[in-house]
């Protein structure tokens, strides 16, 4: 039976909101319009966030106020006139540089600088690269004909000092087994050195040839990198000229100013580098006379040396005691044997050198396969209770 009011409506004529309703969108078109206005909706409340360390790994403590701040040269903070209220959004401080300290004579210009502070509370972006210092640094080079040499600051800061990765006394000190990795031949092959500085650790030290193009350019890379640097010298190895380091070898009988003429080029080739470590010299360091005037040099322009620990009769020791002079040996060249499992067993016998909170010292090449080891290995060092330390590190503990 049909309903009265039924009568009163034309056939097929529905009511207002019957006739919406049928129009209705479907559902998978209403979820995508919801979809889209909540990404709408939240990019442009991304948009107005204050975010202006995005991506950066920090740490935010709530520690007292500050009165100074010591950045690359020491600083004295004045507040400046403009200052709003300590309960404001912002306190802006003036940096005006200080020379108090001995450190400023080594130490770079630090800029102007803005300090925001909000309330008590500090961001501290963490870095686990820290870019070493700008070399050359001044105090410390010598400029000459050939180019800028080391040389000790006036202050009596040497380049082993400024040019040297920092380390705590808390690490150096401690009970965990520690390890110098320094790897050579770096900078004769760009692509290589460059996959080096990116893939190790910033505590494996680079030890650079000579012999590279732009050699300064990527040194700065790997200092940038937290890279410590030294300088590979050539010797004269047993079979020499057969055998045969490159050009301007230092040789075990050439007179005193030959030699010094060629360490001086070597020396003169990039800046930044804290040490010496020989490339090849079975003849050169078992010559005492030659070898004396070698470390002469070097402790009068107050670098570091390290002997690589290929050779079997070095008169090193010998030598150094004698002129009160401090040298490192590494005991293991890690790739002597240019395969991964030789390699890794290599880093294995250095952990059993440095058990008891010793320091061993491995040297290696910048082989691909080399780096790849010993990045594969570093990965897992730390898990063991492993310190892997910058070369100078060595010279301030005992070793293993």
């Amino acid at each position: 039976m049909m309903r009265r009011d039924e009568l009163k409506q034309p056939l097929q004529r529905r009511g207002l909101i019957e006739r919406l309703w049928q129009q209705r969108p479907s559902a998978l078109v209403t979820a995508y319009a919801v979809m889209l206005v909540t990404y709408a909706s939240s990019g442009a409340w991304l948009v107005h966030q204050k975010l202006p360390f995005a991506g950066e790994p920090i740490i935010t403590t709530q520690i007292a106020a500050i009165e100074t701040v010591q950045t690359a040269k020491p600083v004295v903070i004045s507040q400046a006139a403009n200052s709003k209220t300590a309960s404001g959004d912002e306190v802006v401080q003036d940096v005006e540089t200080a020379s108090t300290d001995p450190v400023d004579a080594f130490m770079p210009e630090a800029p102007k600088q803005k300090i925001t502070k909000l309330d008590s509370h500090v961001t501290i972006i963490t870095n686990s690269r820290p870019v070493l210092i700008k070399a050359p640094v001044e105090a410390v080079s010598e400029k000459t004909e050939q180019g800028f040499l080391p040389r000790i600051a006036s202050n009596g800061k040497k380049p082993s000092e400024v040019y040297a990765k920092p380390v705590g006394l808390n690490t150096i000190h401690s009970d965990t087994p520690k390890i110098v990795i320094i790897l050579g031949g770096m900078g004769l092959n760009e692509k290589l050195t460059r996959k080096a500085i990116d893939d190790l650790p910033a505590t494996v030290t680079f030890a650079f040839a000579p012999y590279g193009n732009n050699l300064q350019a990527q040194v700065d890379k790997a200092r940038d990198g937290g890279h410590e640097v030294f300088l590979q010298l050539p010797l004269e190895p047993v079979g020499f000229p057969g055998t045969n380091p490159g050009p301007k070898t230092l040789l075990a009988d050439a007179d005193g100013a030959t030699n010094l003429d060629a360490l001086y080029w070597h020396m003169s080739r990039f800046a930044g580098y804290a040490g010496v470590v020989n490339y090849m010299g079975g003849k050169f360091l078992a010559a005492p006379n030659a070898v004396k005037s070698l470390l002469l040099e070097l402790k009068h322009r107050g670098l570091a040396f390290i002997e690589d620990g290929s050779l079997p009769m070095s008169a090193t020791d010998q030598v150094a005691t004698s002129m009160g002079l401090s040298v490192r040996h590494a005991t293991v060249q890690i790739d002597q044997n240019p395969d991964a499992a030789s390699i890794t067993a290599a880093l294995e016998d250095l952990e059993k050198q440095a058990s008891g909170g010793g320091i061993a010292i491995g040297t290696g090449s910048g082989l691909e396969i080399t780096v790849q080891a010993v990045k594969d290995w570093a990965h897992d060092a730390e898990s063991r209770g492993i310190e892997i330390i910058p070369a100078t590190a060595a010279f301030k503990g005992r070793t293993g």
